[in-house]
């Protein structure tokens, strides 16, 4: 969330930072700004009762003992008074206090300055690409098709146990999966980053810290009997294993790795776009995330695109990377790239990782901070987080993309993983 005083001393740079989100903060900026003048006046009144009776209190022994009982009496019939008026001044304090926090958790992070202005996806700039798109003939077919005629995936089933959404992947569609997970983490772990295997279900407080709740769009599956949360990413218990945690500034950037199965109710999601892997209910994922010094966060981000792409690369995909405009960014994002896969038989271009600089919002919430040796008073660090990669349009564009008439080929740097050359 953002710094409460940062929105105090700049609420007209809040509001005009947040146009490019195309959300108009001005209602919310100006009524937390008022209700701190409403604070500060009322902690002013309060200053000024307590000194107040603080000096009466001092003067009520001394009317006693030189026989000014009526004084003395009416002295502290007044700081009965004066009492009555701080506890009424802290009432006060606590109420503005909780309407500046449930109103401080409504605004989205500033966006980056170097994020384009633009309402959706149609306006997110495209800053790199890579890789041949492939030519198939004109009988090439869908995944979905291909995963029925190799045995690969049975959405059928998945609905049968389950609901739609919930593929069962079986013979060397989960051999390709296993395949991938452990590749991903493999060359995470290359890169420095330290595998972790966390929960699949957190609690409120490591929702709220990344931003998952308040959950505005319904997308997480609650489990109600004890108030928890199906993982909508390894994101979410990944950095929370840093909530209310001071590291020092020599052991940043602190790298970790995870894979796990994610959950989202993708409320809404309907049509010929969300068709086979496309998207999914239950799907899994392995994610990097990192807790770095704000003088690095920007240069780490790039290094970051830099390893997902390498990744991408070695799966020999066409891709692209695009910078999304403000209208397209999440919530808790200050600044995200996504990257892109090209699904021959489909003739469109598929999300498979969002790299995301979150600047301090995340750490706000997370009272997440570090503490460099010639500081006394810790710091806000930043976190950021990226897929690498998500599983099922991976499979979907590694299956169209390499089908030939003998079958799916599986590109090279996979085939240690799986064990074999061909689907």
């Amino acid at each position: 969330m953002l710094n409460l005083k940062f929105i105090q001393d700049y609420p007209e740079l809040v509001i005009e930072k947040l146009k490019k989100k195309n959300f108009d903060a001005t209602e919310i900026v100006n009524t937390i700004v008022d209700l701190y003048r409403q604070k500060n006046e009322a902690q002013q009144k309060a200053e000024q009762a307590k000194a107040e009776m603080n000096k009466i209190s001092r003067e009520i022994g001394n009317l006693f003992r030189e026989g000014k009982k009526e004084e003395a009496d009416s002295a502290k019939a007044r700081t009965s008074e004066l009492k009555d008026t701080i506890k009424q001044l802290d009432g006060q304090f606590a109420e503005i206090e909780k309407k500046v926090s449930e109103l401080q958790i409504l605004l989205p992070n500033l966006p980056h300055d170097s994020a384009p202005f633009g309402k959706g996806a149609e306006d997110n700039e495209v800053v790199k690409s890579g890789g041949e798109i492939p030519q198939l003939d004109e009988n090439a077919l869908p995944h979905w098709e291909l995963a029925q005629k190799y045995n690969l995936i049975d959405f059928e089933l998945g609905v049968k146990i389950t609901g739609a959404g919930f593929p069962v992947y079986r013979g060397k569609g989960a051999q390709l999966q296993r395949a991938l997970i452990n590749f991903f983490l493999d060359e995470n772990r290359k890169a420095g980053y330290e595998e972790i295997q966390p929960p699949l279900v957190v609690n409120e407080d490591s929702g709220f810290g990344t931003g998952q709740l308040p959950d505005k769009e319904g997308q997480m599956y609650h489990v109600t009997g004890d108030n928890l949360y199906l993982i909508p990413t390894a994101e979410v218990p990944v950095t929370n294993i840093y909530r209310d945690v001071i590291l020092d500034a020599k052991d940043l950037p602190v790298k970790n790795t995870a894979y796990s199965a994610c959950f989202r109710r993708e409320a809404g999601s309907y049509g010929k776009d969300v068709r086979g892997l496309n998207r999914l209910h239950q799907f899994d994922k392995v994610e990097i995330v990192q807790i770095a010094h704000p003088e690095k966060s920007y240069e780490i981000l790039e290094e970051m695109v830099k390893h997902v792409a390498s990744l991408v690369e070695k799966l020999e995909l066409p891709y692209r990377i695009l910078r999304l405009c403000g209208g397209d960014m999440s919530f808790t994002s200050a600044l995200t790239y996504d990257f892109e896969v090209w699904s021959a038989a489909q003739q469109m271009w598929l999300e498979v990782s969002s790299v995301s600089n979150f600047d301090a919002f995340q750490a706000n919430r997370l009272k997440l901070r570090y503490r460099d040796e010639n500081s006394k008073k810790p710091q806000v660090a930043h976190t950021l987080n990226g897929s690498a990669l998500a599983l099922p349009r991976i499979v979907a564009a590694l299956l169209e993309n390499n089908q030939t008439s003998e079958g799916i080929k599986i590109p090279a740097a996979l085939v240690p993983y799986t064990g074999f050359e061909m689907i």
